[in-house]
């Protein structure tokens, strides 16, 4: 089996793969085709069946592991697997353990970190709240350290959301040195928790995907009521300080076109906006240049960042 990571244009293919969707689709001539997205532990790849009807093409589904026969090439600057052989593979013939891509950190490693900055919050109601989230609720702990921090832009592996999580309490610290006037028991907290919704609107590996709630309100919203819901058990929780940290959450993502039902107006929040932008974009370009391997040249146009982009030389 030869992984996705390692896939170069020109290749012929052959191997067990994950399908993680298969979805029929027509060209603008009115041939019938379909869209596939293919994946191992390196990484996803989208593929195409131009010939469903022929008789290389077996039945399968979404989420069956498939063995294919293919031509690699490139569209717009990604990989693509053009598919000419697919059957759905035997058990025994595979280990799914190739097939759940999983952080390249040690995920304790990473979660002994995020809590040294759990450990530094002072404010006793804040305290109070991520050790019940984070320490007491066994549960949303192991699904936390499980999780990824998206379907497909970034950080979308076991222990993405982990790792995300703590990049972003890393600048957050920075900030606090920075702009001593930043509150660092809101700022830690709000870092935190700002994603804590990811673990109930996308769903487990292998699949992955957006859950009906997920789909319905959206891991923003969905963190909020979290937080509210931790702060109600906790005697004497702020009213204010609840209000602040809910502010945080609800509009980390900066603008109200990116999905954020407020725009920051805490410095807190402008700062949690910055850290999570700046590391969900980085993140995003170290898998862009990690899939394109040795090209040192054009990349093609990128939606999130709307822009070509080219990986510069080290």
């Amino acid at each position: 089996m030869k992984y996705i990571e390692s896939i170069r244009e020109g290749e012929r293919v052959s191997g067990i793969y994950l399908c993680k969707q298969r979805q029929s689709a027509v060209t603008k001539n009115g041939k019938a085709y379909e869209n596939m997205v293919l994946q191992d532990k390196t990484g996803l790849a989208d593929a195409k069946i131009w010939d469903p009807n022929s008789q290389g093409i077996e039945d399968f589904g979404p989420l069956d592991y498939v063995e294919i026969v293919a031509e690699a090439t490139s569209f717009q600057g990604a990989l693509q697997l053009n598919v000419k052989r697919a059957r759905k593979a035997r058990e025994g013939e595979y280990d799914p353990a190739d097939y759940l891509p999983v952080s390249e950190y040690d995920i304790e490693s990473m979660y002994r970190e995020l809590m040294n900055y759990a450990n530094q919050v002072r404010e006793p109601h804040l305290r109070a709240l991520l050790k019940d989230l984070f320490v007491d609720d066994t549960e949303f702990v192991r699904a936390f350290k499980f999780h990824s921090a998206a379907k497909t832009v970034h950080h979308s592996f076991v222990g993405g959301l982990l790792e995300h999580t703590l990049s972003v309490c890393r600048l957050c610290e920075y900030y606090t040195k920075a702009y001593p006037f930043l509150n660092r028991d809101l700022l830690y907290t709000a870092a935190m928790c700002h994603d804590i919704g990811k673990v109930y609107e996308l769903s487990d590996f292998p699949e992955n995907d957006y859950t009906d709630e997920g789909q319905l309100l959206g891991h923003i919203a969905m963190g909020s009521e979290i937080v509210g819901e931790r702060a109600r058990k906790i005697p004497d929780f702020p009213k204010k300080l609840e209000h602040e940290l809910k502010h945080c959450i609800l509009a980390h993502h900066g603008e109200l076109e990116y999905g954020s039902p407020k725009k920051p107006a805490l410095a807190e929040a402008v700062a949690l906006n910055l850290a999570d932008n700046t590391d969900a974009k980085m993140e995003t370009l170290k898998e862009i240049f990690r899939s394109a391997g040795q090209n040192q040249g054009w990349l093609g146009y990128n939606r999130l960042f709307e822009s070509n982009l080219r990986k510069t030389e080290i």
